[in-house]
């Protein structure tokens, strides 16, 4: 059981480690970048300290093999999504300054970053905070929706998905298998939705602010 003081460490890292990423999110462009960085290293800092980046965070082998079918289901629904995008007639190309490979590496890269902070950041700490697991997955996944605000595609969709990744990080504690099947959705919504509705992704300022005029000359990460 976690001491009072504990308690209190974790539910400080909590709320300051989301506020600098609402403050990031709702930034100018210009300050995007360095703030971005001060919320990558308090968030990556208070974690190394209290030890919390190996097998308890995800990040160990455990539920590797276990947990690779969540990888194949993303792939299928992906599949299908194209596929049905297609014949709607709202395929169309990724978004990608060049080159391509680099943007798309990067952006799975992000989606893991993205499972790290839902589930071995701010779930793990709701839990040691005193939630039973099925309102720690609750509170983590409307903070993640939240997070998205105000994309009308990306808000519904996190909402599920952060939810249903809690649900599978709690029984496989694997954050490989959950990144990489985020990376795929992602793109997969990408692709499949018309960039007047999804705005390349972007959230928070970055969704009001868009132009696609000038969506060419600015690279933000999607979300």
């Amino acid at each position: 059981m976690p001491s009072p003081a504990s308690r209190r460490r974790d539910l400080f890292e909590i709320v300051v480690g989301y506020l600098l990423i609402l403050v990031v999110i709702w930034s100018p462009h210009l300050t995007q970048h360095w703030l971005y960085w001060v919320g990558f290293a308090f968030i990556i800092g208070s974690s190394l300290l209290r030890r919390d980046l190996l097998a308890r965070s995800g990040l160990g082998l455990r539920g590797v093999l276990p947990s690779l079918w969540i990888v194949i289901a993303a792939l299928m629904l992906a599949a299908f999504a194209v596929m049905a995008a297609r014949n709607l007639g709202t395929y169309h190309p990724l978004y990608s300054p060049p080159p391509f490979l680099i943007h798309v590496s990067g952006y799975v890269i992000w989606a893991f970053l993205q499972q790290f902070i839902l589930q071995g950041y701010v779930l793990l700490r709701l839990l040691r905070l005193g939630l039973s697991p099925r309102r720690a997955v609750v509170v983590a996944a409307v903070m993640f929706t939240c997070a998205h605000i105000p994309n009308p595609v990306l808000m519904p969709l996190t909402l599920v998905w952060g939810t249903i990744s809690c649900v599978l990080f709690l029984r496989y504690r694997n954050l490989y298998t959950l990144g990489l099947a985020h990376g795929i959705l992602g793109i997969c919504i990408a692709v499949t939705v018309p960039n007047a509705i999804q705005h390349h992704m972007r959230v928070g300022l970055g969704y009001i602010d868009y132009h696609p005029h000038h969506a060419r000359h600015i690279e933000q990460r999607p979300s």
